[in-house]
């Protein structure tokens, strides 16, 4: 898994990454140092971005290693094609956080727990779409995807199209992350590299990505983690 080396200077600002107080959308939220004044563009729901920034995969980088260290590996990849399914851009980042809580909810209900990211592209085919990993649990994999199609319907409120959701475990197999951990965490390691591929060439250079692609406009959040593995929840951990 791509690491956080010490030399890079992830943000020169001072700005810091914590989860958002929102717990219904579950994301990454990006907030100015205390001396400052809250709010301002960076936190516009209108706000525009290209591609990662180096703080953002950074932030990634890390969330991926807290899931896996607090027992929460991800263990399914999820695309969702925000636009295919009928969806402004500027509802991607509500939809993600519809998304990520019926997911969560459903584990709840069940007694598990869970843990997830997700990044925002916009491509000129594919249109505005998330990449999502999260841990799933393989014995709820069966009913999560039953589920999957609803959780549509109602977030977009149209009927499901063909195509908008592609759900597979990482490495291919159910249960990997139990019976062979050291190659889930090489496949793990790839899909994450995969996810980061829209970042800066900052970014690529400082965290070794060796895979870009153009991220595309996005409107809003660009991505984001649940708040179990966000900043606050490691700093909580690390003391």
């Amino acid at each position: 898994m791509p690491k956080v080396p010490a030399f890079c200077d992830l943000d020169q600002t001072g700005t810091t990454f914590e989860t958002s107080p929102n717990g219904q959308v579950g994301e990454v939220s990006i907030l100015p140092p205390k001396s400052k004044i809250r709010g301002g563009a960076r936190n516009l729901a209108n706000r525009e971005s290209h591609s990662l920034s180096s703080a953002q995969v950074s932030n990634l980088i890390a969330a991926s290693e807290h899931a896996s260290t607090i027992g929460l590996p991800f263990t399914r990849m999820i695309t969702i094609h925000w636009e295919c399914a009928g969806l402004p851009l500027a509802d991607m980042a509500r939809a993600t956080g519809r998304f990520t809580d019926l997911m969560a909810k459903f584990l709840s209900r069940h007694g598990k727990r869970t843990a997830w990211l997700w990044v925002h592209e916009n491509g000129v085919r594919k249109g505005g779409h998330c990449h999502l990993l999260a841990h799933v649990p393989a014995d709820h994999v069966p009913a999560l995807s039953a589920l999957q199609r609803r959780w549509l319907r109602s977030i977009s409120g149209k009927p499901y199209r063909a195509r908008v959701i592609y759900s597979k475990p990482i490495g291919g197999r159910l249960g990997l992350e139990a019976c062979n951990p050291d190659l889930h965490a090489i496949n793990l390691e790839e899909v994450l590299a995969y996810v980061l591929k829209g970042a800066t060439h900052e970014a690529a250079s400082c965290f070794n990505l060796e895979r870009l692609e153009p991220g595309g406009r996005v409107i809003g959040k660009r991505c984001g983690t649940s708040q179990n593995i966000g900043a606050k929840a490691r700093i909580c951990m690390s003391r």
